[in-house]
């Protein structure tokens, strides 16, 4: 896990928008040996263009990972879990237990994700199927890791799914999120360029920060699909970064 890149502004600290904190991503990624066949998957929505940026840039097959954050009950920005494609649910217990909150509290949350996290299968893929999985080199990317409750659901559904190898690449993260995955998941490989302390909040690493539409998400995988169809389902030659 690198904490800095040579020639990104400490002074400033902040990405221009997430488009620039992807290819940024893109040039540590490149020093990792993915394979030809790696795969990078955008967690929706905010991750898609990050990942498009860093699936550009290698040459790799980009597709988009669900993943919905489960809201405390009257406190929705607080997570107390998330679910993931896969059935995957991972709940942070020592929120639930701190703010004692029902079993039945849990469900009923998690079946308005499971609605909504269904709802978005049909519409982002346009009939497309989802990438192939198993037995592949999986870069999970994201806009960025707080609590790091979504990512960990991202994690264990890759892992159950066959994965052969698993990196997180995120531009910016709160550095004990990353090492709490790295000691969950021993084999999990991430990569992060900025770790800034105090960390606070993944948006105020951003110049611009404004929510990623499913328009937007729709138009970057449709546009990695036309790219990739032309390249012949290949892989391009790597980009020199």
């Amino acid at each position: 896990m690198r904490d800095d890149l040579a020639h990104f502004n400490v002074m400033e600290q902040q990405f221009a928008d997430r488009r620039e904190a992807g290819r940024l991503l893109a040039e540590v990624l490149n020093e990792y040996d993915l394979p030809a066949d790696a795969v990078v998957l955008g967690l929706a929505r905010g991750g898609v263009p990050v990942a498009y940026e860093v699936a550009s840039a290698l040459g790799l097959e980009l597709d988009v990972f669900l993943v919905r954050k489960l809201g405390v009950p009257l406190h929705p920005e607080l997570a107390m879990g998330a679910i993931a494609t896969g059935g995957v649910r991972v709940l942070n217990q020592d929120i639930i237990a701190e703010l004692r909150i029902r079993p039945e509290d849990i469900e009923r949350v998690a079946g308005t994700e499971e609605q909504e996290l269904g709802r978005r299968e049909l519409a982002y893929r346009n009939g497309r199927q989802p990438a192939r999985v198993r037995g592949r080199t999986v870069v999970l990317v994201d806009d960025g890791l707080a609590t790091g409750a979504s990512m960990r659901a991202a994690v264990e559904a890759v892992q159950q799914m066959g994965a052969a190898r698993i990196v997180v690449g995120v531009p910016v993260a709160a550095a004990e999120t990353c090492a709490e995955l790295e000691s969950m998941f021993p084999n999990l490989e991430c990569v992060c360029p900025l770790t800034p302390n105090p960390f606070y909040a993944v948006g105020l690493w951003y110049r611009e920060f404004r929510a990623t539409s499913d328009d937007e998400v729709r138009e970057l995988l449709a546009r990695a699909a036309v790219r990739r169809h032309e390249a012949g389902e290949g892989r391009p030659e790597r980009a020199e970064i």
